[in-house]
C-alpha cells in the first residue's frame, strides 16, 4: 500500500513541480540551477506527508498540491544552502555533485533564494482554498522555515560544531532544523482539509515524533549507512565535529530512541483508524530505511 501511494503521490508532485518551475526563462541559468537540485532525486516526503494528513481527516490530499510543492521547494532550498562551503561543505547530495559544485557558490545561493521565494508565490496561488486560510497556512510555513524553525536550528547546528552539546539543546536543534517543516506539513495538511482542533493536536504530536525518529535514523545512517544508497559520504557528522544522537546516546541507545518515537507516533494515530494507514506505514518505514 505504502509503495503504491508513495509512487502515485510523488509522481503528482513531480509533474506539478515541473510545471511550476519552468524549464526555460531569462536568465536561463537561474532556472537551470533551481531545477538541477529540485529534480535531483528527492523522495518528496514532506509534500506526501501533507497530502496523507489531509486524507487522514477525510479530505483529498491532492487538492492541496500547490502547498505541498511549496514545501518541497523550501526543503530543497535549505539543502542547497546547507551544502555550501560556509555551512556543511558537502560535495555530493543524493549521489550527485551538489549545486555549488556544478554552478558555483554564488549561483547556488541564488538558486536557493529563487526556490524559497517561488515557494511563497506558489502557496499564495493555491486554488480552492479560502484566502484567509491560505494566509494562515503560509504564515505557519514561514514560521517553520525561518528563524524560529529551520533557519534557527541551522544556526544552533553551526554554533555547536566542535562543541559539547547537551540533550536539551540537541533536541531543540533538530526540532527546529528538521522537525519544524515535518510538523508544518502534517499539521497544515490536516487544517487545509478541515480537521477538528483535536485532530490537529494529535497529528501535531505524530509529526513531532516522526521528526524525532527521522533525525535519529539520519544520525544512525551517518554511522552505519551505505554510501551508495545514502548518496553522500558516511561519517560526515563525525568529520565535522557534530554532536548527534549516536554520539550522545550510543548506537544502541539511538536505535532504542528511534523505536520509541515511532511507537509514540503510532499511538497518536489511534483515533484515526484506517484513514491514517499511510501515515502509520510512513513512520514505521523510518526505522528500516537505508537512505
Amino acid at each position: 500500500m505504502l509503495k503504491e501511494y508513495f509512487r502515485e503521490r510523488a509522481a503528482l508532485v513531480e509533474r506539478e513541480l515541473n510545471r511550476l518551475v519552468p524549464v526555460a526563462g531569462y536568465p536561463e541559468l537561474i532556472y537551470e540551477s533551481m531545477r538541477y537540485s529540485l529534480f535531483a532525486g528527492g523522495k518528496r516526503l514532506r509534500p506526501i506527508l501533507l497530502m496523507a494528513a489531509a486524507d487522514a481527516v477525510g479530505g483529498t490530499g491532492e487538492s492541496y498540491l500547490h502547498m505541498a510543492c511549496a514545501l518541497e521547494m523550501i526543503h530543497t532550498y535549505s539543502l542547497i544552502h546547507d551544502d555550501l562551503p560556509a555551512m556543511d561543505n558537502d560535495d555530493f547530495r543524493r549521489g550527485k555533485p551538489t549545486c555549488h559544485k556544478v554552478y558555483g557558490e554564488a549561483m547556488a545561493i541564488l538558486a536557493g533564494d529563487g526556490l524559497l521565494t517561488t515557494a511563497f508565490e506558489v502557496m499564495l496561488s493555491q486554488p480552492g482554498v479560502d484566502h484567509e486560510l491560505i494566509v494562515a497556512v503560509s504564515r505557519d510555513f514561514a514560521n517553520a522555515a525561518g528563524a524560529r524553525g529551520m533557519v534557527g536550528g541551522q544556526v544552533v547546528d553551526m554554533l555547536a560544531t566542535g562543541q559539547s552539546l547537551d540533550a536539551k539543546t540537541l533536541k531543540f536543534m533538530h526540532q527546529a532544523k528538521t522537525g519544524a517543516l515535518f510538523k508544518a506539513a502534517v499539521k497544515n495538511g490536516a487544517i487545509l482539509a478541515g480537521a477538528t482542533p483535536r485532530q490537529v493536536l494529535l497529528l501535531s504530536e505524530y509529526a513531532e515524533q516522526f521528526g524525532l525518529a527521522f533525525q535519529i535514523t539520519d544520525d544512525i545512517l551517518d554511522v552505519v549507512g551505505n554510501q551508495v544508497k545514502i548518496g553522500k559520504p558516511v561519517g560526515s557528522d563525525s568529520k565535522n565535529g557534530k554532536v548527534t544522537y549516536v554520539t550522545l546516546y550510543s548506537l544502541d541507545g539511538a536505535q532504542k530512541m528511534a523505536r520509541e518515537a515511532v511507537e509514540q507516533a503510532e499511538t497518536a494515530l489511534a483515533e484515526f483508524g484506517e484513514k491514517s494507514a499511510v501515515l502509520k506505514e510512513l513512520v514505521r518505514y523510518l526505522v528500516t530505511r537505508d537512505s
